[in-house]
């Protein structure tokens, strides 16, 4: 009798394992039975029961799950080449046709690939490539030293945004039956192709180039500018000095003349030492070793050159 409740005992906790599964929360399961869908999807978390050995529990997830697309070099419209890399966010909003139509998350992302690199594709094919780089018609920034009517943008239809709005809404149509929805699709990175960058590099220190010329002829400008300022100034400087050197020079003179007048009308003494002074300075000034004069003997030039007797 033991020898027969051990097995039954093993055969029906065995029933039960295989007959009893788990749900968890971010999680959504379809029952098969020899492959094919039976009964609802079950969305709720739980214990859940299913017939053993026939039946199979299929996961899939119920958050929100990620596409990562691959770098690839598209054409614009106006024949540009740029390297344009999207994500996008997708989820599974019916777990049944998504098991009929792609089976598992493998299968799905290969849809996600033909599909969203084809609506980007169709869609940078579609516009030029100031509207795929730019989002609105938005104001330049004012650089100092460029005129403003230099940097006035090109004026878009549409921008990066509104194409990125159409990526999105062409996909989700044509995901609608395949029990999937794509949430959001994001560019994750645009860049030029090798020979367009070196081009917008060229062109970018032309600008560059152009711009420290103007700042360097308008310093230029300003320095000559700013020299001759310096220049009017210093000779007004030096003008304004003489003037005053003079000034000074003629009332020191005249205050000078003045007191020698008033010392020589003093006394006869005074007047004769002065007398002797200015001579005193003119011989100094007249006579040297080489220079010979020629005198009377009466001149007053001649006078205190005489004898100390006055002979």
């Amino acid at each position: 009798m033991n020898r027969l409740i051990i097995p039954l005992v093993v055969l029906v906790a065995l029933l039960l394992l295989t007959s009893v599964y788990v749900v968890n929360e971010p999680e959504q399961v379809i029952v098969t039975q020899f492959g094919k869908p039976v009964g609802d999807p079950v969305l709720t978390p739980g214990l859940k029961f299913k017939l053993p050995f026939i039946q199979k529990v299929h996961r899939f997830e119920k958050r929100f799950l990620e596409w990562d697309g691959d770098p690839n070099q598209l054409p614009t419209r106006d024949k540009r080449f740029i390297w344009v890399n999207m994500y996008a966010r997708w989820r599974i909003t019916d777990p049944l046709l998504f098991f009929q139509r792609l089976r598992d998350e493998r299968g799905a992302q290969t849809r996600l690939d033909d599909i969203l690199d084809g609506e980007v594709r169709n869609a940078i094919a579609s516009y030029n490539l100031v509207q795929v780089v730019r989002t609105s018609n938005r104001t330049p920034a004012q650089t100092e030293g460029v005129a403003s009517d230099e940097t006035i943008l090109v004026e878009i239809g549409k921008g990066r945004t509104a194409i990125r709005d159409e990526i999105l809404a062409n996909s989700q149509a044509r995901t609608a039956d395949l029990g999937i929805e794509i949430l959001d699709v994001e560019f994750k990175r645009i860049n030029y192709v090798a020979e367009v960058q070196r081009k917008v590099y060229e062109r970018m220190i032309s600008e560059r180039q152009r711009i420290a010329d103007r700042f360097r002829s308008e310093g230029m400008g300003q320095a000559f500018r700013i020299r001759g300022e310096k220049d009017r100034e210093l000779l007004r400087i030096r003008s304004e000095a003489y003037r005053k050197a003079q000034e000074i020079k003629g009332k020191a003179d005249a205050e000078a003349t003045g007191i020698y007048a008033s010392a020589y009308n003093k006394s006869v003494d005074t007047r004769d030492f002065y007398e002797f002074m200015m001579t005193m300075t003119a011989y100094k000034t007249t006579l040297d070793a080489e220079s010979s004069l020629v005198l009377s003997t009466d001149a007053d030039f001649y006078k205190y050159l005489k004898s100390g007797d006055g002979k």
